[in-house]
């Protein structure tokens, strides 16, 4: 367990994974292509993106050094074969086969047949890669020419809460285009990621964790609307149907009080780790709070003549928010479940106005409000929308008392994986060993999940995802 920091990929890094692909695949190392993919992390905008509309959902983010790499090669024919870091097997395929989404193989029997010889540890691993395959497919593309890669996460870090998933299904997606000479926008590969993980694995996930990857760029707040139109019949069978999303980058001046001059110079953003692994899935808390914003949202829009809109909270007006409280805490009187509805929607007001007191603060260079909105969405996350299990509020609290920390908040939804935290650089070192000590006092089992990989990383902000290759290759 420890402190770990550093430049994100390093030389070394990209010099292992090209010589590992050139061992796979006999080929020059000089000819390896690597994607890099970040993983992102959202300062504000905490639970917005679940209550988007037509009218949009206001939410900010940026990517860190940390994240998916793909080494790769094109290859001569069809066959696609990958390796993983993280897990064992290989998968093979050709990128011309027909990829079915995971319910369609399912019912028609082909799942146990295409994967039979395999592990199913792989099997599940590999389903990235096909669903890259099927999301480029569905939309016209042809592909002949396959890849032989090898792919792996930061070392030692658990991605959860940091985008992991939409992370590796970009990776393929960048490499496959790339080996058949696509020339694809980062809007249309947001769409392409989000098949992968609605269609292809029949996940629920929004747009939110690809846009940030794919539209970022470094030392910029990105700022993003997502609107999005869906069912929202009850939160079990949320499905997003047509989904949006627009952005702008806000690019920092110096900032106020800083003599080193540029504003990525004046912070660094630490990873703070729980050592909790639990899936958000297995928690029903989740889904209940999302059922009681659309609650929320129902009587607002009785209240305010709207009730033929879809119950989302980004379909109501703040101004009536303000003026129809009363209503909420009135009807909230007749069953204990809507107990929490004011609360919910407090949440999301407040968060939408810390979101645009956001940009200002570092578009002026104030990273001192800025910090102040973090800490303040991380607060309401836990008292207004009354997330987080135990150990995730206790990591927020003794990152609210480190050397330097300008603000901090769960990074998803605090039912596992970590908090992030925005830093003074020059305390950075010091409010991590901090983090590290104070926190193993509290919750030293959990603690000592952490001896096989960092308890807090210190983090730079990064780039968007891209293929790095040699010039000559």
């Amino acid at each position: 367990m420890g402190v770990v920091s550093g430049h994100w990929p390093s030389e070394s890094e990209l010099d292992k994974i090209r010589k590992k692909v050139a061992e796979l695949s006999g080929r020059d190392a000089q000819e390896v292509r690597v994607v890099v993919s970040p993983y992102r992390i959202c300062p504000l905008g905490a639970h917005i993106d679940h209550q988007a509309s037509l009218l949009g959902g206001a939410v900010s983010a940026m990517t860190i050094n940390k994240g998916i790499l793909l080494g790769f090669v094109p290859s001569d024919d069809t066959q696609v074969t990958l390796q993983s870091g993280q897990f064992e097997g290989e998968v093979r395929l050709r990128i011309d086969e027909v990829q079915l989404p995971k319910h369609m193989s399912e019912t028609n029997g082909l799942t146990e047949q295409m994967d039979s010889s395999t592990p199913q540890e792989e099997c599940k691993w590999g389903n990235y890669a096909r669903g890259a395959i099927y999301a480029l497919q569905s939309k016209g593309n042809h592909l002949k020419t396959g890849i032989t890669g090898f792919i792996c996460g930061s070392e030692g870090l658990d991605s959860s809460g940091l985008s992991s998933s939409a992370a590796v299904g970009i990776a393929y997606l960048l490499a496959f285009e790339s080996a058949n000479g696509l020339v694809v926008s980062p809007t249309e590969n947001i769409e392409y990621d989000r098949l992968i993980e609605n269609e292809y694995l029949g996940l629920k996930n929004g747009i939110l964790d690809q846009s940030a990857i794919l539209l970022s760029s470094y030392g910029c707040l990105t700022f993003m609307n997502c609107k999005i139109l869906c069912s929202l019949e009850n939160s079990d069978n949320y499905r997003p149907h047509v989904q949006t999303i627009k952005h702008k980058l806000i690019h920092p001046p110096t900032v106020q009080n800083n003599h080193e001059g540029a504003l990525g110079n004046a912070y660094k953003i630490l990873l703070a780790f729980s050592g909790l692994k639990q899936a958000l899935t297995t928690n029903p808390g989740y889904n209940r709070r999302v059922a009681e914003c659309q609650e929320a949202a129902k009587i607002l829009l009785q209240a305010s003549g709207d009730e033929e809109m879809e119950p989302v909270l980004s379909n109501v007006k703040p101004e009536v928010f303000e003026a129809h409280k009363v209503k909420i805490h009135k009807h909230i009187l007749d069953s204990k479940l809507e107990a929490n509805l004011a609360k919910r929607a407090e949440h999301y007001f407040s968060e939408n106005e810390r979101v645009m007191k956001g940009l200002e603060a570092w578009a002026s260079g104030n990273l001192k409000e800025f910090g102040e909105l973090i800490t303040a969405s991380g607060l309401s996350s836990i008292q207004n929308y009354e997330c987080g299990c135990e150990p995730l509020v206790q990591l927020y609290q003794v990152l609210l008392k480190a050397p330097g920390v300008l603000g901090t908040r769960f990074s998803g939804a605090g039912f596992r994986g970590c908090c992030i935290a925005f830093v003074e650089a020059d305390k950075a070192e010091e409010a991590a060993t901090f983090v590290v000590n104070e926190y193993s006092k509290l919750q030293p089992e959990l603690a000592s999940h952490l001896n096989q990989g960092p308890a807090v990383l210190i983090c730079d902000a990064s780039d968007s995802a891209r293929v790095i290759s040699n010039t000559f290759s």
